[in-house]
């Protein structure tokens, strides 16, 4: 195939899978898709490999893959043109029942050629919490309806049974039934684009140049593997839920051309909902690993061939039915995803060639809260707040990490507005702000994260409830790299107040009225005169915060993102009238060595 030919269809399939996401995204009405951008659309080829990964949450590509293929082991001689099929068993490929993945097969002169599969996180699944996440829930069996596998659409007719069936299960039938119409309406899209291509190409011509763009993927990763040095390196995540400590533990070993993920020794799986299963723990290594290692190659099944993943069955990050996985995606997934992150950027430190692409963790910490409740409209609302999306990114070998700058996983996370919050629930927030002292200190900083306080408003039930599935109060997780600290912890603060306290503007913390009580799990009131505080934490630092130049740290303390505590106390600048002092800069950082040395052990 001539290299132009090969070039405009690559494109085109890309282009493919970004108009589907358009469409996703203006068909769904809910914040979570359309502003905190949770969901994937991807193709993949007719055994269900993945053929060109989308943007969104890249936990979903490999999850995907093994959806369709699973559909093709259940639905053998039944697949037929215009079907498309549901499937949310967390034990058949789903990362927890809330994200729903719809897989349409693709055919062409009566052939299957492809699949489009995208996912969003609905609106509501029938879980004992209204949202889905079900920290207290004790099984999977009270975390709504799962399927592994069920056909909603037959050529290219709605099975009206089965659509009333799920939304019978579920509350705010008419959203789900939105979210459900959005990814139809997605994968249409991303169908007849296909289609247009095969018929304006050919269908051999573009097989060809499929099997060609997933065989170059895996020389260029093998190839870069080749040039990054043999060694094995590890991480260490842990997890809190209720007094609890769960361990994440890998050893990512390098050999060559190839990459061994091994999860042994991490904890076995827990009785509360943040466990994975081996799948979501498959996508939650991927995750960094696309964008880290692959930031120039396609997103396909080529990069998948040279990497193996070792997870202990029955473990955290390879739970067994009927284990509780509701808050996977913010439990155990993330701890792979972080794990994998930091494995990853200390082999990428390791190389010359490559130390400008190293990264520390970033945004560690995921948290989830989802409000319910009756709206200032007297109407039901149940949905997210996305604060969690806006992360921070993790420090780079030449540069600070991004403030409030994302998250791996998602290269298109966003928080959404505060009004668009606001309007949807009966809550008006305090503040919403960069969090001081929140990056990992180094010489490059870590990106910051944030804090935020909300309080009840025009609400005609006197309040809401929310759902916190929470973490990151105790360690943190947001690693540094070579000598830099880690982010900041997240806390979660529930404030009460007495019916006749004052209630007056408060901007921060400190300043809001009431008892204040540390809480990170389970479901909660919002109330007349209550207040929910959050802050989230920020990247990994790299390097010694004490060779990070003087000016750069007199500059944070003037923007407001480092104290002068931290200043002098972690970064060792003395600051005088407004500029650095220099000779007492030097002395204060040879101290601060010295301490460091006394207080150094042989190893």
């Amino acid at each position: 195939m001539d290299p132009i030919t090969f070039s405009i269809i690559r494109h085109r399939l890309f282009r493919v899978v970004e108009e589907a996401v358009i469409t996703l995204k203006h068909v769904s009405g809910t914040a979570i898709t359309n502003e905190g951008h949770d969901l994937m659309v991807s193709l993949y080829r007719a055994d269900g490999s993945l053929l060109m990964g989308g943007v969104g949450f890249l936990h979903h590509l490999t999850s995907a893959a093994e959806a369709c293929k699973s559909i093709i082991r259940r639905f053998a001689g039944q697949i037929n043109e215009g079907d498309l099929f549901l499937l949310n068993d967390p034990f058949t490929a789903a990362l927890h029942t809330s994200d729903i993945y719809l897989v349409s097969p693709i055919h062409h002169q009566g052939k299957l050629i492809a699949w489009s599969a995208c996912f969003v996180h609905v609106y509501d699944i029938g879980a004992m919490n209204p949202g889905g996440f079900a920290p207290d829930a004790q099984d999977i069996f009270t975390e709504g309806f799962s399927s592994p596998g069920i056909k909603l659409i037959d050529r290219g007719q709605l099975r009206q049974d089965v659509w009333d069936t799920l939304l019978n299960m579920v509350r705010g039938p008419e959203m789900v039934a939105l979210d459900l119409r959005s990814m139809i309406a997605c994968n249409n899209v991303a169908k007849d684009r296909l289609l247009a291509l095969v018929v304006k190409y050919g269908e051999a011509t573009v097989d060809q140049a499929c099997l060609t763009l997933i065989e170059q993927s895996e020389t260029r990763l093998r190839q870069r593997l080749r040039d990054l040095p043999d060694g094995q390196w590890q991480s260490r995540q842990y997890l809190e839920v209720k007094g609890e400590t769960y361990r994440v533990i890998l050893t990512m070993t390098k050999q060559d051309d190839t990459l061994v993920f091994d999860f042994s020794g991490s904890s076995p799986q827990s009785k509360y909902a943040v466990n994975c299963t081996r799948w979501a723990s498959l996508g939650g290594l991927f995750a960094p690993l696309f964008p880290l290692l692959c930031y120039d190659i396609t997103w396909n099944e080529g990069v998948i061939r040279p990497i193996t993943m070792i997870a202990p069955e029955g473990s955290i990050v390879n739970c067994t039915r009927p284990a509780p996985v509701s808050v996977a995606t913010v439990g155990a997934i993330q701890s792979v995803n972080n794990a994998a992150c930091s494995a990853i950027g200390k082999m990428l430190a390791a190389s010359d060639q490559y130390a400008d692409e190293a990264t520390a963790v970033w945004h560690a910490n995921h948290f989830a809260i989802f409000m319910f409740g009756t709206n200032q409209r007297g109407g039901q609302s149940i949905g997210i707040l996305t604060e969690t999306f806006a992360g921070a990114g993790g420090a780079r070998t030449f540069a600070d990490g991004v403030d409030i700058g994302g998250e791996i996983p998602n290269p298109i996370s966003r928080m959404a507005n505060v009004e668009t919050i606001e309007a949807a629930f009966p809550i008006r927030y305090l503040f919403r702000r960069r969090l001081q002292d929140s990056g990992g200190a180094g010489t490059f900083r870590g990106g910051t994260g944030g804090e935020m306080a909300i309080v009840p408003h025009d609400a005609p039930d006197g309040g809401i409830h929310y759902v916190l599935s929470g973490k990151g109060s105790k360690f943190p997780q947001s690693e540094g790299l070579s000598g830099g600290y880690p982010g900041a912890i997240n806390d979660y603060v529930w404030v009460h107040a007495p019916k006749d306290a004052e209630r007056s503007f408060a901007n921060s913390l400190a300043t809001i009225p009431g008892d204040k009580q540390p809480i990170s799990w389970g479901v909660f009131p919002l109330m007349q005169k209550d207040a929910l505080y959050v802050r989230w934490n920020g990247g990994g630092g790299i390097g010694d915060p004490l060779r990070r130049a003087p000016e750069k740290v007199m500059q944070d303390v003037i923007d407001g993102v480092v104290s002068s505590r931290a200043a002098d106390e972690v970064y060792g600048v003395v600051m005088s009238h407004g500029t650095v002092d220099a000779s007492a800069t030097q002395q204060r950082r040879s101290d601060l060595r010295r301490v460091r040395m006394a207080g150094g052990r042989t190893a």
